[in-house]
């Protein structure tokens, strides 16, 4: 993992904090974690009535989606109310399929909002070409409509998957249950609110956009279920296919990822994630080999075949469903990425392609 990943530390022999909190699950104890889960939902279980809802939990229809629910309701056996948050893009055949099973299989409601859809593509507009960041206004409102939603439903209990910078390496990367802090954690905060008002955005289009105030949020109690499991993307994917969770197997082959079955929702959304490429020089391919190295499932040798394969190329059906729903031509979008390329990492090549000034090997 390089060190241009925002906010991620190294010891002083080298290894980088999402590996010293790898290391550091030989030290955990599992099962009292688990039990000490137990005990939470207990503290919860039955606090709107003996058939009401007891935990709400937050989901995509992914993987780890199928397994949060797969741990709460058969295993914990809460009644849990799941809320999601729509992008709005044009979704692949295995999304569709996978946010209609999480329901079904477990036996759960949902409640599913579907942002402004003409606020969405003003302001994803300005966070791409400003700040490289299109999909800013859907990630922000990831981590603040579950919070109004468990404030509505009277369920503190409001449960996420990973915390994503203890396990991944990133900015105030501690190890804790409580996702109290989430909303702060750089994916959807930090571009100042009156630059999101404007050209004919106002707070009206902007519901739930706003997180509940501090007062409210500290009456909430959200975790990290990672902190109570030992997580593994690869197991979460394991047990997600039992209950019918289908991957992008004969749909899709994403020409800058190295497998298949993660943020398989929608196109458009991966051009954020691949964002971090010219910014940082590292991107989706990267981060899931750095996991496959710490699982043992790949050697550092394979991983960087793969990654200097596939890291910096985009896909092209992730553009063109971006470009079709912001209104860009290709020919804009490909100059406002040229922007975004960190002069630092980058040079162009005898073909005018941006390269690694420093290849990975």
């Amino acid at each position: 993992m390089p060190d241009t990943r925002p906010g991620i530390t190294f010891n002083e022999e080298g290894v980088c904090s999402a590996c010293q909190s790898y290391e550091n699950r030989r030290n955990v104890d599992y099962k009292e974690r688990f039990e000490e889960l137990r005990k939470l939902c207990d503290k919860y279980r039955g606090i709107n009535g003996l058939n009401g809802y007891d935990c709400m939990i937050a989901v995509s229809g992914g993987k780890d989606s199928h397994f949060q629910v797969y741990v709460m309701k058969e295993l914990m056996h809460m009644n849990p109310l799941l809320v999601t948050v729509e992008d709005n893009f044009p979704m692949t055949e295995a999304g569709m399929h996978n946010i209609k099973n999480i329901s079904e299989a477990f036996g759960c409601d949902i409640i599913s909002m579907k942002p402004n859809i003409k606020a969405q593509k003003k302001i994803m507009r300005h966070t791409f070409e400003k700040y490289g960041k299109p999909t800013y206004f859907i990630d922000r409102y990831i981590y603040t409509y579950p919070l109004w939603m468990a404030m509505k439903f009277n369920t503190p209990m409001l449960v996420y998957g990973e915390n994503v910078a203890y396990e991944y390496g990133g900015k105030d990367a501690v190890e804790t249950y409580s996702a109290r802090d989430q909303i702060y954690n750089g994916v959807g905060y930090g571009i100042p609110l009156e630059e999101i008002i404007g050209e004919g955005v106002t707070m009206k289009d902007l519901n739930f956009f706003e997180p509940p105030c501090k007062e409210i949020i500290d009456k909430l109690d959200p975790i990290y279920l990672s902190y109570f499991v030992e997580w593994n993307s690869f197991k979460n994917y394991q047990i997600a296919k039992r209950y019918g969770f289908h991957d992008l197997t004969h749909e899709w082959d994403r020409t800058h990822h190295v497998e298949n079955f993660d943020q398989i929702d929608s196109r458009a959304y991966l051009v954020h994630s691949w964002l971090k490429y010219p910014k940082f020089g590292h991107a989706s391919a990267t981060d899931y080999a750095a996991r496959m190295i710490r699982y043992g499932l790949l050697t550092r040798e394979e991983a960087v075949k793969i990654v200097n394969e596939r890291d910096g190329k985009l896909d092209p059906l992730c553009v063109r469903d971006f470009c079709e729903f912001c209104g860009y031509t290709e020919e804009e979008f490909w100059k406002i990425v040229d922007s975004l390329y960190n002069r630092d990492l980058f040079k162009k090549n005898q073909f005018d392609k941006w390269v690694l000034k420093e290849p990975l090997k």
